[in-house]
C-alpha cells in the first residue's frame, strides 16, 4: 500500500484538519467529525444535512456551502457516521424551518440517520429524510437492501439546496429531492480496485484485461466481470442498463464521474461517448458535470448518472452555488 498518510487510524481526522485549513468558508468540528458552513444556520431556512463514509471525496463535505448542503458528517473510511454525529450536525443547521436529511441507500446510513432524526425530533426539530437509490446495477448488495445511492446524491443536494436557499419550506424541499431521485439513474464501471487504508490491500482483484460492470462505490461487486472493451462499448453497457429502467428522451443532466483514479482526458472522452449515445436515443444533454464528484479512494473507472430535467429543475440546477467542489453564478 502506497498512500500519502501518517497512519490508517488518523486519516479522517487529519484530513478534516486539512479541510479546515484550506476552506475558511467552512466550520470543521474535528472532534465530532461535522462540517458546517461558517457563521451558523440561516434563520427561517431549511437546513440540509448529508453524510456517509469517508473516501468518497468531495462527497459530502466538498458540497457544504451556499446553494447546497448546510452540513456533512464524514464517517471513517467506507463506514457510516454515527447517530450522535448526525444529531450534532442537525442541531448546528437548525434555523427553525426544519432539516432535510439526504441519505444514500446503504444500511448503516439509513439506520443511523433514522436514529438521529428521532433524537432531533425529541428536541423539537422537524426532520424529513430522503433516501437516494439511483443505481440500476444491482437490486441488493452487501451494503444495502434495494438499490444503492450513488451519483444522484450530487444532483439532489444541488437542486434541493437551491430551493432551500430561495426560502421554500421543508415539504417542498423534500418533494424536490424525491423528484430528482426519481428522475435519475446511475451505473458504474471499475477498471481496478481501491485500497482501504485500514485493510492495506485491494478490496478485490481484477485482471489486466478485465472490468467490473455495475460496481458500487465501496468496491461491492457489480452485475458481471467482463473483458475490457473500448470506451464506446463501456458507455453503451452503462446506458443500456439505465435506459432499460428509465427513458432518456428530452433535456438531460448528465454526470460522468471519476472514481478517484481516472485521468480527466479519459473522463472527457467517456463523456463524449455518453453524449453521442444519448443523442442517438432521443436525449439532449443540456447540462453536465465531468470530473471527480463521488469517488472510491483511488479506484480507476467511471460512473454515469442521467437525470431527466424539467424547466423548474433546470432553473434550480443553474441557481448560484458556492462550495469547495461546485461553484458558479456568484
Amino acid at each position: 500500500m502506497k498512500k500519502l498518510i501518517n497512519s490508517p487510524e488518523t486519516v479522517v481526522t487529519e484530513a478534516l484538519e486539512g479541510v479546515a485549513a484550506a476552506h475558511p468558508s467552512l466550520s470543521v468540528d474535528v472532534e465530532n467529525k461535522v462540517i458546517t458552513r461558517a457563521g451558523g444556520p440561516t434563520p427561517g431556512k431549511v437546513g440540509l444535512v448529508s453524510g456517509g463514509g469517508s473516501g468518497h471525496e468531495p462527497l459530502h463535505g466538498g458540497f457544504v456551502g451556499y446553494g447546497m448542503l448546510d452540513a456533512a458528517c464524514p464517517g471513517e473510511v467506507f463506514t457510516s457516521p454515527v447517530p450522535d454525529q448526525m444529531l450534532v450536525a442537525t442541531q448546528a443547521v437548525n434555523g427553525g424551518a426544519g432539516v432535510l436529511h439526504v441519505v444514500k441507500n446503504y444500511t448503516g446510513d439509513v439506520l443511523n440517520f433514522k436514529m438521529a432524526a428521532e433524537m432531533a425530533g425529541d428536541e423539537g426539530i422537524e426532520v424529513v429524510p430522503v433516501v437516494i437509490n439511483d443505481d440500476v446495477a444491482v437490486e441488493d448488495s452487501h451494503y444495502t437492501a434495494g438499490r444503492r445511492g450513488t451519483g444522484a446524491t450530487v444532483f439532489v443536494e444541488k437542486i434541493a439546496g437551491a430551493l432551500a436557499e430561495q426560502g421554500a419550506g421543508l415539504a417542498a424541499v423534500a418533494a424536490a429531492a424525491r423528484e430528482v431521485n426519481e428522475r435519475s439513474r446511475s451505473f458504474g464501471v471499475a477498471l481496478s480496485s481501491c485500497v482501504v487504508p485500514a485493510a492495506g490491500k485491494p478490496t478485490f482483484e481484477l485482471g489486466e484485461a478485465e472490468a467490473e460492470l455495475g460496481i458500487g462505490i465501496h468496491g461491492e461487486p457489480g452485475r458481471t466481470r467482463a473483458a475490457l472493451t473500448p470506451a464506446r462499448e463501456l458507455a453503451a453497457v452503462a446506458l443500456d442498463a439505465i435506459r432499460a429502467d428509465l427513458p432518456v428522451g428530452g433535456d438531460l443532466l448528465v454526470m460522468v464521474n471519476g472514481m478517484g483514479g481516472t485521468p480527466l482526458i479519459e473522463l472527457y472522452l467517456m463523456f463524449n461517448e455518453v453524449r453521442k449515445y444519448l443523442e442517438g436515443h432521443g436525449g439532449h444533454v443540456v447540462r453536465n458535470l465531468v470530473g471527480n464528484y463521488i469517488t472510491s479512494l483511488e479506484m480507476q473507472g467511471f460512473s454515469v448518472t442521467v437525470c431527466q430535467l424539467s424547466d423548474t429543475l433546470t432553473g434550480l440546477w443553474d441557481a448560484p452555488v458556492d462550495t469547495p467542489a461546485l461553484r458558479w453564478g456568484r
